[in-house]
């Protein structure tokens, strides 16, 4: 009996380091359903007050429900085809991004890490900026490269890391060492998530278009 406490704490303590990392690593939606519901409360509050107005005889302050109920009856006689064309089309993608909004989950530029060495802990979670691990990068592609800081850019993105190398005219860079010591760095960070790698050059870029144009 005295080990089941125990063996309980580990399991609560994994739950609460995964919705910590998902909370650092996911942006909230809590601003954009604010938003929408304040335009959904504004509209009926101006109904109600529409139909208190029509009821106790006195003047709308936009348009009484009686007019907006045979505008709304009309609409599809008096309006150009064309615009409504156009407003359904408006109508139909607002819907699909509040969809998409309600239903994928947003993500920020974060990353999380695991120990020292790569090694994955449970326990624990360091969440890194993608600017840093970009940073990060681009210090081991210019040293393998050997390179001024400003001839190298790198990004982090959701599933992968470029690194565009820029040499000075005449000189090439050994685009497969960088990758090989990038791809080594990364994996010591010890990603819950894998980046995959990829390093151009001004080289590589120009056969690409070569075998393109071909």
């Amino acid at each position: 009996m005295s080990n089941a406490p125990a063996s309980k704490a580990p399991a609560k303590l994994q739950r609460a380091v995964r919705r910590l990392g998902l909370r650092e690593t996911h942006s909230s939606r809590a601003a954009l359903s604010i938003v929408t519901a304040a335009v959904l409360v504004a509209v009926l509050v101006w109904l109600m007050v529409e139909m208190v107005l029509s009821a106790t005889g006195n003047a709308a302050l936009l348009m009484s429900p009686a007019e907006l109920a045979r505008r709304t009856a009309t609409v599809a006689t008096e309006t150009i085809p064309g615009a409504l064309v156009a407003a359904g089309t408006v109508l139909a993608v607002l819907g699909i991004a509040l969809l998409a909004a309600a239903v994928v989950p947003g993500r920020k530029a974060r990353h999380i890490m695991g120990n020292p060495g790569g090694t994955s802990n449970p326990r624990s979670a360091v969440v890194v900026d993608s600017e840093v691990l970009a940073a990060a990068v681009s210090r081991i592609a210019r040293t393998v490269a050997k390179i001024a800081p400003e001839q190298v850019s790198s990004s982090v993105g959701r599933k992968r890391i470029d690194v565009v190398l820029q040499p000075g005219s005449g000189l090439a860079a050994d685009a497969d060492s960088v990758k090989d010591a990038v791809e080594r760095e990364v994996a010591g960070y010890g990603l819950r998530r894998p980046l995959a790698v990829t390093v151009s050059t001004p080289q590589t870029k120009a056969s690409l278009h070569q075998a393109v144009g071909a």
